[in-house]
């Protein structure tokens, strides 16, 4: 196969403490050699390949791993987000205004409308996801969005559990009948991961408990919406179960701590979330000091994360949730990997899979540094060059 050095690296970051400086892994003044879709060495600037990317010295990182978004979805709800600049509160049922978009329109719309964001990401520097349906809450579209979601990812997690639909209102227990029934039935063929969001105005622990274990049964692995809009069973329910993540964990109480360090349940912090819903920020410096595992993701989606910058929601982690630089970029990275139970991604050790980003500056700090300013010159995934930006 042919080899593709990336070259005259000033500094690599690995996330392999073996293979260098640190955690991170730091190694100075590299060259990263990839064969075919996989990295196969770490070696000093100057190694020979059949083709080479001068770095100039620049820094390169893994690849982000986007372990929460919602790439699937028709329609915007730019007049919610501004009513909530304006001092309106979030709330879960502004979920059903997307359902209404999403079900009028076609696979094709869909599918062109998720490419679009994924490309997106792709500019930016996240070169693997996992994809949420949701969007749909009857049979027929849940299917259809995990489908649409199975064309650009192989993490689909199926989240007919998001809201009670306006059609079975007053009837949650019908509704989350239908989800561990015949929906499930429906989207478990195109999905790895189920997801409930155990939430006051979405599910209790009760359904959320069914929703999990019906899809467990179903070959499914376990992900949770949980502690977002206050405290909640979500945390200690997602642990008690063996979740690969419980996601957004905004209101975190001294117990929730506990149980996510005496697990292996990942708490997914997601930043720009509580930017965009002025909820407070989450304190991950708990979570990190107790032992338990993090991720920080976009958790992209048209009402409460309409953002596909991993970048932006590093700055946010390091400056509002008490992370360091080195610990956000690795939430970003190899966090996203251990919440999707993932061992390719999320580093650049010899034989993981070869997505890197060339950053337009010398270090991973300015991420944080310089804020807002795309810093992504080239992405490569799985060894191609996926984009590159016309100034690198």
């Amino acid at each position: 196969m042919t080899t593709l050095a990336i070259d005259r690296i000033g500094l690599l970051v690995t996330n392999d403490p073996g293979l260098g400086e640190g955690p991170l892994g730091v190694v100075r003044d590299a060259a990263l050699v990839l064969e075919g879709d996989r990295v196969l060495a770490v070696e000093r600037a100057g190694a020979q390949a059949d083709e080479r990317i001068d770095a100039g010295g620049r820094c390169v990182i893994p690849g982000f791993v986007d372990s929460h978004t919602h790439l699937v979805f028709a329609g915007e709800r730019g007049d919610e987000f501004a009513a909530r600049m304006a001092g309106a509160p979030y709330r879960a049922g502004g979920i059903r205004t997307t359902t209404d978009a999403t079900r009028a329109a076609s696979d094709d719309a869909l599918t062109g409308l998720a490419r679009r964001r994924r490309d997106e990401a792709l500019r930016g520097g996240i070169t693997h996801l996992e994809i949420k349906s949701g969007y749909g809450l009857d049979v027929a579209t849940e299917e259809r969005l995990c489908a649409v979601a199975a064309q650009l990812t192989d993490d689909v997690t199926f989240l007919g559990a998001h809201v009670v639909p306006a059609e079975y209102a007053g009837r949650a227990d019908d509704y989350v009948g239908l989800v561990c029934g015949p929906m499930l039935a429906a989207c478990a063929p195109h999905a790895r991961w189920i997801d409930v969001f155990c939430e006051d105005g979405a599910f209790d622990e009760e359904q959320s408990r069914a929703v999990l274990e019906a899809g467990r049964a179903a070959g499914l692995g376990l992900r949770v919406h949980g502690n977002q809009l206050g405290p909640g069973a979500g945390v200690r329910l997602a642990v008690e179960l063996g979740a690969a993540s419980v996601d957004h964990c905004t209101h975190l109480t001294d117990d929730d701590v506990a149980a996510l360090a005496g697990g292996e349940t990942v708490a997914t912090f997601l930043p720009a979330t509580d930017f965009s819903t002025r909820e407070p920020y989450p304190d991950a410096r708990r979570v990190l000091d107790a032992g338990g595992r993090v991720a920080v993701a976009t958790n992209c989606n048209p009402g409460s994360s309409y953002t596909t910058s991993m970048a932006f929601c590093i700055a946010l982690a390091v400056r509002d949730l008490h992370m360091t630089i080195d610990e956000a970029l690795q939430a970003a990275t190899l966090g996203g990997a251990r919440a999707l139970r993932r061992t390719d991604v999320g580093h650049l050790a010899p034989g993981a899979r070869a997505d890197a980003v060339v950053l337009d500056a010398p270090s991973h700090a300015h991420l944080v540094y310089r804020p807002g300013v795309p810093l992504a010159a080239t992405t490569i995934s799985a060894g191609r060059v996926a984009w590159s930006a016309p100034w690198s």
